[in-house]
């Protein structure tokens, strides 16, 4: 497993980012590419002043992506979830079936029962394996390439045709998924951001530049969300093996004969059914929590988003009226309210345009806010970092 020790210097280099990209484990490799993109953030920050970057947000999503990549809460929350009052009801009503291959249990440890043969941590393995490999999948690209925009085109002093045309000559032709047009348009406004004195012009450049990193970014990750949202949980002959291995233990043989013999005799036709019906409501509950996880998402300084739900916040004084022609064209096909965040929830996230439209509408509403800019981690975990470790928790 490579490990290896984080970066010491204050602008992630690109050697950094393709030795984070390349550590084996998910969630130290999750906790490094949050801080590196925290400090891409803050590079961008010392020429521009404190107004959101595509890194400010990227490093906010990735801390939330953590959560699902080292699957905290997921079972906790489902074990919840089956615990109430409604799954109390048809335990109850299970309690009666499965007498019949020889289970003596009330329903409240059935329900127990069951939620261990349902095997949350194997359903949610998946989801936690998807958002890993979306999040390296988007920091190899376009960290890489912030990376390479500040070795090449950060330290000018003055505008540089010739140096940012090199640059973004390097980028594949085409829109995404394959294509890096939007990174080209992104890389070229953040250059002219570099040199813009006028406060509104920049402001607007810089939230074009995040609109078109996030567009391209949101749909190269379009397979891995949609992977992460179906949380699938076992099959039913799996769930009933699990339950009889859980409840008999090293006598299960004996059970599973026994259920052979009842099914030939015709016997277990409500068993069957109730465990079609039960696995069904757990794959859509599954799938519920997850989304509503990965709906989740946390500003500094202590602001949880709720992506299924309009924002409140207003756009700033300085992006209420959009003077940039491109910017207008931009937010007329990936908006469909403009100039107001009503209905910016997005339902369904798996929906690239439904998730496009709150992101616009998130990156204008915070752009000018400087906690965004607050490191992700305490002290002591960045040193854990720095020096390959996992940190303390929580993180």
């Amino acid at each position: 497993m490579k490990t290896g020790r984080y970066m010491t210097s204050t602008i992630p280099t690109i050697s950094d980012v393709e030795r984070i990209a390349a550590l084996s484990d998910p969630a130290l490799r999750n906790l490094q590419i949050t801080q590196c993109y925290h400090l891409l953030a803050r590079a961008m920050a010392e020429r521009t002043g404190h107004e959101a970057n595509w890194c400010t947000f990227a490093t906010w999503a990735s801390k939330q992506a953590g959560q699902t990549i080292r699957k905290e809460d997921l079972a906790r929350t489902l074990k919840t979830f089956l615990g109430d009052e409604k799954e109390v009801q048809e335990a109850e009503r299970f309690v009666a079936i499965i007498r019949q291959i020889g289970v003596r249990l009330n329903s409240r440890n059935l329900i127990e029962l069951m939620w261990k043969a349902t095997d949350p941590e194997g359903a949610f393995a998946h989801s936690s394996d998807a958002v890993g490999r979306g999040n390296l999948k988007v920091f190899a690209e376009i960290g890489y390439e912030f990376a390479r925009f500040y070795a090449i085109c950060l330290s000018d002093a003055n505008y540089d045709q010739a140096n940012i045309t090199r640059f973004v000559s390097e980028l594949r032709p085409g829109p995404p998924p394959d294509g890096q047009d939007y990174l080209r348009q992104a890389f070229l406004g953040y250059y002219q951001a570099l040199f813009e004195t006028q406060v509104k012009a920049r402001s607007e450049l810089l939230l074009l530049a995040n609109l078109q990193i996030g567009f391209h970014e949101q749909t190269r990750l379009q397979p891995e969300i949609v992977e992460a949202l179906e949380a699938p949980v076992i099959s039913p002959k799996t769930f009933i093996q699990n339950l009889l291995n859980a409840y008999y233990s090293n006598a299960s043989w004996l059970a599973n004969a026994m259920l052979v013999i009842l099914r030939r005799a015709g016997r277990l036709v409500g068993f069957d059914a109730f465990i079609e019906d039960y696995l069904t409501v757990a794959r859509r509950q599954a799938q519920l929590i997850v989304t509503d996880l990965m709906m989740t998402i946390e500003l500094p300084p202590h602001l949880l988003l709720h992506l299924g739900e309009d924002l409140t916040a207003g756009f700033p004084p300085n992006l209420q009226q959009i003077a940039n022609p491109d910017l207008a064209a931009l937010l007329a096909q990936i908006d469909p309210t403009q100039n107001d965040p009503r209905e910016s929830g997005a339902k369904y996230w798996g929906d690239l345009p439904d998730r496009i439209h709150f992101i616009a509408d998130m990156f204008r509403c915070y752009h000018n806010s400087a906690d965004l800019f607050d490191p992700p981690f305490r002290s002591d975990q960045i040193a854990a970092l720095q020096e390959g470790r996992l940190p303390s928790r929580p993180l």
